[in-house]
């Protein structure tokens, strides 16, 4: 990181990718509300039936593929130009390194990729011709699973997220309900001075010191950006 730019923490949730085209999971009409959560994204529901999992999470990429960056992921990028960016995501889409962030940090997995079932240290980028995968996939002689942080497990990047938002100059918050745990704890690790903005079209309930921009991911970032400079 360059040391005379202010370090940008940007935590980002569904709402980031809404206007690219991407369902959501929680609102009314969601994914949650199509297939039972517990059915396809928990360690239970991987180990009763992992082939509706695998069928899930392909299902997923498929619809990836046919979406893009908008002007708000495109923005964040930008803004790498002034800033120390570093993004921390609830996301698990690619969106914010197709539209050219360089420092993501996925705190729930990355859709595009697999991990062995066996050592969880071997991860493996998938190729946008090659996104299907069963429980019968191997790679490398390793059988895979979606490289998902399921319900029931630990959210394995929590602690570094923890320490980068404690050392924020400026955080901001884009596109999520701040319900979901422990994500949503990240919010008190800031430092008491630092400056937190909250970008979404139908904000949580937040500290009055919050600045709150009530709009989308894409308007909310350029009005962002001409307040922060």
């Amino acid at each position: 990181m360059e040391q005379d730019k202010k370090l940008l923490v940007v935590l980002t949730g569904a709402g980031m990718s809404v206007e690219s085209g991407l369902s959501t999971f929680r609102d009314s009409g969601g994914l949650w509300d199509k297939y039972p959560v517990m059915d396809v994204a928990s360690a239970t529901g991987f180990a009763r039936d992992p082939a509706l999992v695998h069928q899930f999470y392909n299902t997923r990429r498929r619809e990836l593929l046919t979406v893009n960056p908008n002007d708000g992921h495109r923005l964040l990028a930008r803004l790498e130009k002034k800033f120390n960016v570093v993004i921390i995501t609830q996301n698990v889409d690619n969106l914010h390194e197709r539209a050219g962030s360089s420092n993501v940090l996925h705190l729930h997995g990355e859709l595009m990729k697999v991990r062995a079932i066996d050592d969880e240290s071997k991860v493996y980028e998938l190729r946008e011709d090659s996104i299907d995968t069963t429980p019968e996939t191997t790679i490398d002689g390793h059988r895979v699973r979606p490289h998902i942080v399921f319900f029931e497990e630990a959210v394995p990047m929590i602690e570094p997220a923890i320490d980068i938002v404690g050392k924020a100059d400026i955080l901001v918050i884009i596109g999520t309900s701040l319900n979901v745990y422990p994500a949503a704890g990240l919010l008190n690790y800031a430092r008491p001075t630092t400056p937190v903005y909250y970008i979404d079209p139908h904000p949580a309930n937040v500290p009055a010191a919050i600045k709150v921009i009530r709009k989308g991911a894409s308007e909310g970032v350029a009005e962002l950006t001409q307040i922060i400079g």
